[in-house]
């Protein structure tokens, strides 16, 4: 083989391994935003999926069950020990401000009253407190009359009751605020309100505990709920972290002292107080706070925690 035909078939061979490469280049720079685009697509339908399972079944990892026709039906289900509840998607489910009859024992019918009844008109709206899907549409004579339960993606479920008509249906998946139905006066009522209450796997707890219905507002960001030595109780202590802001209701202040119906007073902690401090505050010896909340002295508290007296 002659030089000259030398130089040419290593010259054929390198341009050929230099196409070569080019084109694998070419190729990969093109499957790049194909490689892209099918992540994207990847990252949309399991959002998708996660956005449906949420729709079909809210807080499906406490709640085991989907029952449309009982609302106590969480008799056999386990409690957990600490759950923290987020409030921050939260809208009031009335503008009204009057409180008829609050949570707690009522001496007058025997029986506790595991909710609040919130003065409202025949006709007034009533909105869902947070976003979630609707697990009772139902009328009981002797009881709640027209009453709606949701279970939401927090972990809550609410009870409305005594509306006089219903505006959604069972397994309607609603967003915070939604109507939901008209205030009224059905089943066993004397007067117009809104029966409110609010749940966690059938345990109640004091709506005052999470909402300020004076101030139109809820009570911080989150709520801890704790149940008592290991069995089924209310909440005896909170952790409210921050104030939330609503841009459909605002603001306000909320007390640092707060009452409960049933018989037990909460204070919020301010930066820089301490166990001791609060003490003689409220005036009541540290060992009683401290027992009053399952906590020794040496026990740390946080800015906007609730402490029971």
């Amino acid at each position: 083989m002659s030089i000259y035909k030398y130089i040419r078939f290593v010259f054929f061979i390198l341009f050929g391994l230099y196409g070569t490469s080019v084109a694998a280049q070419d190729m990969m720079a093109m499957q790049a935003p194909i490689d892209r685009r099918h992540k994207a697509v990847d990252t949309l339908v399991l959002n998708r999926l996660v956005k449906k399972e949420r729709v079909e079944n809210p807080s499906a990892d406490l709640y085991t069950t989907w029952n449309t026709s009982t609302v106590h039906c969480y008799a056999n289900e386990a409690v957990p020990e600490s759950y923290r509840i987020d409030l921050r998607d939260y809208t009031m489910p009335t503008p009204s401000r009057q409180i008829n009859s609050k949570y707690g024992y009522r001496p007058a019918f025997r029986r506790f009253h595991k909710g609040l009844d919130i003065k409202v008109y025949v006709g007034d709206t009533i909105k869902a407190a947070f976003s979630g899907k609707v697990r009772i549409v139902a009328f009981e004579r002797g009881g709640y009359g027209n009453y709606v339960v949701i279970r939401h993606d927090n972990g809550l479920e609410t009870v409305y009751g005594h509306l006089s008509k219903h505006l959604v249906k069972t397994n309607d998946y609603v967003q915070s605020g939604q109507p939901i139905g008209l205030g009224g006066s059905t089943g066993m009522s004397t007067g117009s309100h809104l029966h409110f209450e609010t749940r966690l796997l059938g345990e109640a707890i004091d709506p005052a505990l999470l909402f300020d219905f004076a101030n139109q507002d809820v009570t911080g960001d989150f709520y801890v709920y704790k149940r008592k030595g290991g069995a089924k109780s209310a909440p005896i202590l909170a952790e409210n972290k921050g104030k939330s802001s609503n841009p459909n209701t605002g603001t306000g202040p909320v007390a640092t002292k707060q009452t409960s119906s049933s018989g037990g007073h909460y204070h919020k902690v301010k930066k820089g107080e301490t166990l001791y401090s609060i003490s003689r505050k409220l005036n009541i010896s540290l060992d009683k706070l401290c027992s009053a909340n399952h906590i020794t002295k040496k026990s740390s508290i946080r800015p906007g925690q609730i402490l029971k007296y």
